[in-house]
């Protein structure tokens, strides 16, 4: 369970492995978290629910990665951890919960605001385990 950065003039390139689909969609998580704001500097004081849906996984993968940082920006909310579901019924869809607190500058040490994510080279593959990579418009 893993995540990296590729090198990338302007945007986010970022690859994942994982065992799972669910530990894949976590570490995704983390690694866009991370990318915005020092996540170790966050208490957990509160809880908020949120959801993502996709045709399929690049679609889920999709709506999951603009939820994070709408979480995170627009709803102003540092998240010290996710924990989620994952439902296939026609389409995919996660119920998450995020645990964290109302986000403050200076204290979280925001980086980098992310303005979108793109379907541009993104790549899932299973096979004994979760890979996916991705690009973020920052």
């Amino acid at each position: 369970m893993s995540y990296k950065f590729l090198d990338h003039a302007t945007d986010a390139i970022i690859e994942v492995t994982a065992k799972d689909l669910k530990e894949a969609f976590l570490v995704t998580a983390d690694a866009v978290i991370n990318l915005t704001l020092d996540q170790d500097k966050v208490e957990k004081k509160e809880q908020k629910e949120f959801s993502a849906k996709g045709k399929d996984l690049r679609y889920l993968l999709f709506s999951w990665l603009e939820e994070i940082p709408f979480l995170l920006i627009t709803e102003g909310f540092a998240i010290k951890r996710i924990e989620l579901d994952i439902v296939k019924n026609e389409d995919y869809k996660i119920n998450a919960t995020a645990y964290g607190e109302p986000l403050d500058f200076k204290k979280h040490n925001f980086k980098v605001e992310i303005k979108a994510p793109t379907f541009y080279d993104m790549e899932i593959k299973q096979n004994g385990g979760v890979f996916m990579r991705f690009l973020l418009d920052l």
